[in-house]
């Protein structure tokens, strides 16, 4: 299944996402008891900031992109990332103005999660093709399943020893840990026998303009429907996450239990997850297709919801979060990313980028509004969860046609290399 000399570029990017996720998994817990500690009725807003704070970064991104070569770019965009954990341990270390360190806090990490993670995947489409994607992506995910648990399982322990703020300077130093696996990558890019490196994966500057990704998106269907099903994607989560500040503060009234039952769930979530990686997810999308892989994590949701609306309880809550986020990060996110192998190096940087992360947070900017708008409408609970079901439906479809489109690219790919690779004559 793996190819010896897929073994160094596989192996150092598990490690890679592995302390990716770990970083981010400890700072995850905090992040959400600032959400509920700035006050669940003020949510809509901070996914608004986060919004607004994605239409600036995204194009900083882009100029970088332009300019630097992917050996400079991915080091520089993880540096800067570094700062500012350090930057904001200070600040809150310093308790000044406390409840904008929070909000403010809050959104960085909203960004922080979308682009590392975006640009991770950008540079794993650039070093695998589609059929290395599909038997390597799964476990390569389970890289960052496993960083997902260690983050949480350290940070439900150290919740109740120290203040949230003091798990900073260790999450700094697991993003750190990325460097030199991200330097191991790029010293032994994988291709597959019988194929030459291509041009993306020799990691030269992209060069071009700003507002190409933007272009590439208005005038592909394809990637129209990557749109359509990363809003729906993010609709849905956003519903829950409300749903679950408002549950889990009505739960519990302490800031310390709070981190532990989030971390918990984080926990919980990622141990099924890294389960369902490495025994689950490629047989998945090699027995089923894309198609229909990407088709049932949606179907997950839709069940979730209905279940939600008859018993809005925490309960109901917990079971509901774990398998659509194992799912999603087992199956969807994965299969989501295998999208992007059959598309140019430019959409893989650029119009990729905007998607995971503009995209990805004006969903959630629109749905947290639109969970606001049908609270005053008296809905509740149940009603917004009986809202969110077709919603599911139509999320299911897309990935559907999302994986039937895939596949004909792939054909189409592999087609024109053949085409393009020169026969050997028989000797005579």
């Amino acid at each position: 299944m793996i190819n010896r000399d897929e073994w160094p570029a596989l192996l150092a990017s598990f490690g890679y996402f592995f302390f990716l996720l770990f970083s981010y998994y400890i700072l995850r817990p905090v992040r959400d008891e600032m959400g509920v500690r700035g006050g669940v009725d003020n949510l809509q807003w901070l996914f608004s900031a986060t919004f607004i704070a994605m239409l600036v970064a995204s194009p900083l991104f882009a100029a970088l992109a332009i300019r630097f070569r992917r050996a400079v770019l991915l080091p520089l965009t993880y540096g800067l990332f570094i700062a500012c954990i350090i930057g904001f341990w200070f600040w809150l270390q310093a308790d000044i103005a406390a409840a904008w360190a929070a909000r403010v806090f809050f959104v960085w990490l909203s960004v922080f999660n979308l682009f590392v993670v975006s640009v991770f995947w950008s540079f794993m489409t650039d070093i695998f093709n589609d059929r290395q994607a599909a038997r390597l992506f799964g476990i390569i995910a389970a890289g960052g399943s496993a960083g997902a648990i260690v983050g949480p399982g350290l940070t439900g322990m150290l919740a109740q020893l120290m203040a949230p703020q003091h798990l900073l300077p260790i999450a700094a130093l697991a993003l750190a840990l990325t460097l030199p696996c991200i330097w191991i990558i790029q010293r032994n890019r994988a291709a597959e026998p019988g194929h030459t490196q291509t041009a993306s994966q020799q990691g030269e500057a992209l060069g071009g303009t700003l507002l190409e990704g933007a272009q590439a998106i208005a005038r592909s269907r394809y990637l129209q429907g990557i749109c359509a099903f990363i809003l729906l994607y993010t609709t849905l989560a956003t519903f829950l996450y409300f749903a679950q500040a408002e549950i889990v503060s009505k739960a519990f009234s302490d800031s310390g239990d709070r981190t532990s039952v989030f971390a918990a769930l984080d926990f919980a979530t990622n141990t099924l997850t890294i389960g369902l990686q490495l025994l689950i997810t490629a047989r998945l999308i090699q027995r089923f297709g894309l198609n229909r892989t990407l088709a049932l994590v949606p179907v997950i949701v839709a069940i979730g919801f209905v279940c939600l609306a008859a018993a809005p309880v925490l309960i109901t809550l917990v079971v509901f979060q774990c398998l659509r986020r194992a799912g999603n990060y087992a199956i969807a996110k994965p299969g989501r990313e295998m999208l992007f192998t059959v598309v140019p190096r430019m959409e893989k940087y650029k119009a990729k980028n905007i998607i995971d992360t503009v995209i990805y947070r004006g969903g959630d900017a629109v749905a947290g509004w639109a969970y606001t708008g049908l609270a005053a409408l008296g809905l509740g609970l149940t009603g917004i969860s009986w809202v969110a079901v077709p919603l599911a439906a139509l999320w299911a479809v897309i990935g559907y046609r999302l994986g039937q489109g895939h596949s004909q690219r792939a054909r189409q790919e592999h087609k024109e290399i053949t085409n393009d690779t020169p026969q050997t004559q028989p000797l005579r």
